[in-house]
């Protein structure tokens, strides 16, 4: 009986960087299938299903399918992805990453009032941005100011969340600390701009 499925889609496998994070924060047993891809491929169309012998032998021949099943080219920049990866251990930079960010997230919350929430796992987390902590109502206004202001000081933002006032943070496994830090810097300024 299957139990549980672990969708690892945007962060595309970091090999289980995601997973490592969700386990570590449960405490629990491994998922029955992890379906992974985009970043696998290094922007090459990609994805891969990963399951126990007994999960993947349950489903009959030829059920299992997909649009990029199979491709050659795929293959070999998935694989050479997973190897760069590995040898420059993303799952930990990505677990760094996240501990950092979030902890300065966390003392931007203290300051204003105007972030509601900071929440994810790992490197893959969002500010969330309200009009008051008391009634938590989503300010996209805030956020729509805030991604220009940050965008003109050379800082890239994505907005998301169904009212679109969270700010969606999933920074590159290559950056360096000193991009890190640049990247915080900016973004507290912006938000002060907009205050």
């Amino acid at each position: 009986m299957l139990r549980e499925a672990l969708p690892e889609i945007v962060t595309g496998s970091v090999p289980g960087a995601k997973a490592k994070a969700i386990l570590d924060r449960r405490n629990e047993a491994a998922p029955d299938i992890i379906a992974t891809a985009k970043s696998m491929g290094a922007g090459v169309p990609i994805s891969d299903i990963s399951a126990r012998e007994e999960v993947m032998d349950a489903a009959p021949a030829g059920t299992i399918g997909g649009t990029y099943c199979g491709n050659p080219l795929a293959c070999a920049a998935a694989i050479k992805t997973m190897e760069i990866m590995k040898e420059e251990d993303y799952c930990a930079k990505s677990l760094h990453i996240g501990s950092v960010v979030r902890k300065a997230f966390e003392e931007m919350k203290e300051k204003y009032d105007i972030i509601g929430d900071v929440r994810g796992i790992g490197g893959m987390l969002g500010v969330e941005f309200v009009k008051d902590k008391e009634s938590k109502e989503p300010n996209p206004e805030f956020v729509s100011k805030l991604v220009q202001t940050a965008l003109q000081k050379g800082l890239l933002l994505e907005n998301a969340g169904s009212s679109s006032n969270v700010v969606r943070f999933l920074a590159p496994l290559c950056m360096t600390e000193e991009q890190m830090e640049a990247g915080l810097k900016i973004f507290e300024e912006s938000i002060l701009a907009n205050l």
